[in-house]
């Protein structure tokens, strides 16, 4: 078992848990959310163009004219959990909001596997995994009552 790479995913969960916090006080001062996102996404592109030339990636513009069509919607879909997150976490509260997500995620990813998005070997969707995307929405569920 790769117990670093475990135990660097769980800190890297605990690092995100602030950002829809740090975001949602950065609204605050900003006026919007998607102030909020913009001011985010440009502090983390900044960041990665700094390791850009540390790592092995390219951007150069005929690689880039190779990628399909859908690797678009990475963006799009940045832009939805970074401006999201900001307006919704003050609303719902950070444990509820990342139980919701986290939720969201697993569903998601369970699609994903049963049609084999985006290039993913098919893993159909079974009775076990429905089981198990159901108690993290009772979860939900109840932790919106708490």
């Amino acid at each position: 078992m790769p117990w670093l790479a475990i135990g660097l995913t769980i800190t890297l969960g605990v690092v995100f848990a602030q950002q829809p916090i740090i975001n949602a006080a950065v609204s605050r001062v900003v006026g919007s959310p998607v102030a909020a996102a913009i001011c985010s996404v440009f502090i983390t592109l900044c960041c990665l163009l700094v390791m850009l030339p540390f790592t092995s990636g390219t951007l150069r513009p005929t690689v880039l004219a190779t990628l399909p069509w859908w690797t678009v919607l990475g963006g799009f879909i940045g832009i939805g959990i970074v401006a999201g997150a900001a307006a919704l976490a003050p609303m719902t509260g950070a444990a509820l909001f990342f139980i919701c997500l986290v939720g969201g995620q697993l569903m998601g990813a369970a699609m994903a596997d049963h049609f084999g998005a985006f290039g993913l070997p098919v893993k159909e969707l079974s009775m076990t995994r429905v089981a198990g995307l159901l108690l993290v929405l009772l979860g939900a569920l109840l932790a919106s009552r708490g």
